[in-house]
């Protein structure tokens, strides 16, 4: 099935729902101030494609006859995210109203992107079939690499080392024509911002997010007025570069070599051990000190774009990441009006979001407003 093209105002339609969740068609209206006929082609057209959906008769409550809400419908399309990093490959299927299908997850040897993308196709393939998906409508793949672009194009990109033959290889051609479907390319942190935005349930609430990915290093991903900020030449959001790579940086790598310097024989994020006694004294003073780093990060971000929340988010252990918010929040922040500080919360969504980030690229280039 083709992808839909949609106009700004069935965009607008999607998004409303997206935020206020089932909705009558004359609230519909009321909030996207457009007459009643105006909605009801608006929805009669959205229907017809799929894309929204009559909420049935037997989850409506309410006395006499109550109007039928509309709601996305999760069948109006699906898209896959992959990423990969050292050691680890993840993809991910969901749904167009953002629901997870299916993930995978394998422990890889360093690929080259060619292979990745066979790998990608290949694995794909196998959970749409394994879920029935053939015939439906696919809206393509979001791919997450670690790393800026090179180009406001996002062909080429800075990707971390570690990964051969990655950095500045043209990856939208190599994917693309080895993948076959739509393509989106974007860096780990805003494809983290858009999972936490839209899964994390900010999209009720906030119009404005920013998120701090403690990732491979330490970036950011914002988000305003629901769109991804990229700025002129792209790498919008990479604070890595206050943390010079030579000196101590908030960051899981920074966090494992604090760890091995002082004795702990250790590999990966995934070994880190709050409860451990060869652990615990070097992860209090690193929480320390990164706290500290990210106070002047968070102070800055609040003080620039008055987001309604600060997201920490990442591949740390939570209990890690939950430490360093707490510890944020108990700083001498700034304060604007009515002594209004920075909004600073640990992510919801369990692990890194980057490869759900990645699954709701198409989706969001869809439907999302602008």
């Amino acid at each position: 099935m083709h992808v839909p093209m949609l106009d700004k105002d069935q965009r607008r339609l999607i998004q409303e729902l997206r935020k206020a969740g089932p909705c009558s068609r004359s609230s519909l209206a009321a909030r996207l101030e457009v007459s009643g006929a105006a909605l009801t082609k608006l929805s009669r057209d959205l229907l017809a494609l799929g894309i929204v959906e009559e909420v049935p008769e037997s989850e409506v409550h309410g006395r006499g006859r109550p109007a039928i809400p509309l709601r996305i419908a999760s069948r109006g399309g699906y898209a896959v995210g992959a990423t990969v990093h050292k050691g680890m490959l993840d993809i991910a299927l969901v749904d167009f109203a953002g629901s997870v299908i299916a993930t995978h997850r394998e422990t890889i040897e360093p690929i080259k992107p060619d292979e990745f993308a066979q790998m990608v196709r290949q694995i794909t393939h196998s959970l749409v079939d394994l879920h029935h998906l053939l015939g439906q409508r696919m809206l393509g793949i979001g791919v997450a690499v670690p790393g800026p672009s090179l180009s406001p194009e996002g062909d080429r990109w800075s990707v971390v080392e570690g990964m051969p033959n990655w950095r500045g290889t043209p990856l939208r051609e190599i994917m693309t024509a080895e993948l076959g479907w739509p393509l989106w390319i974007e860096n780990d942190a805003n494809s983290a911002a858009i999972a936490e935005f839209y899964l994390g349930g900010l999209v009720q609430k906030f119009s404005t997010v920013v998120v701090l990915l403690l990732g491979y290093g330490i970036g950011a991903g914002v988000i305003v007025d629901g769109r991804v900020v990229r700025g002129q030449f792209g790498v919008a959001g990479e604070i890595g570069c206050l943390f010079p790579g030579d000196r101590p940086r908030p960051s899981p790598l920074d966090l494992l070599s604090t760890l091995r310097a002082n004795g702990c024989s250790i590999s990966s994020v995934a070994e880190i051990d709050t409860a451990a006694d060869n652990q615990r004294a070097s992860i209090e003073l690193w929480i320390e000190r990164a706290a500290q780093q990210l106070e002047v990060v968070c102070n800055t971000a609040f003080a620039w774009l008055d987001p309604g929340a600060i997201v920490i988010a990442g591949t740390l252990p939570v209990e890690i990441l939950q430490r360093l918010s707490d510890r944020i929040l108990r700083a001498d922040l700034v304060t604007t009006i009515c002594d209004r500080r920075p909004p600073v919360q640990v992510s919801s969504l369990g692990g890194s979001p980057v490869t759900l980030g990645a699954a709701l690229l198409p989706i969001h280039a869809v439907s999302a407003e602008g």
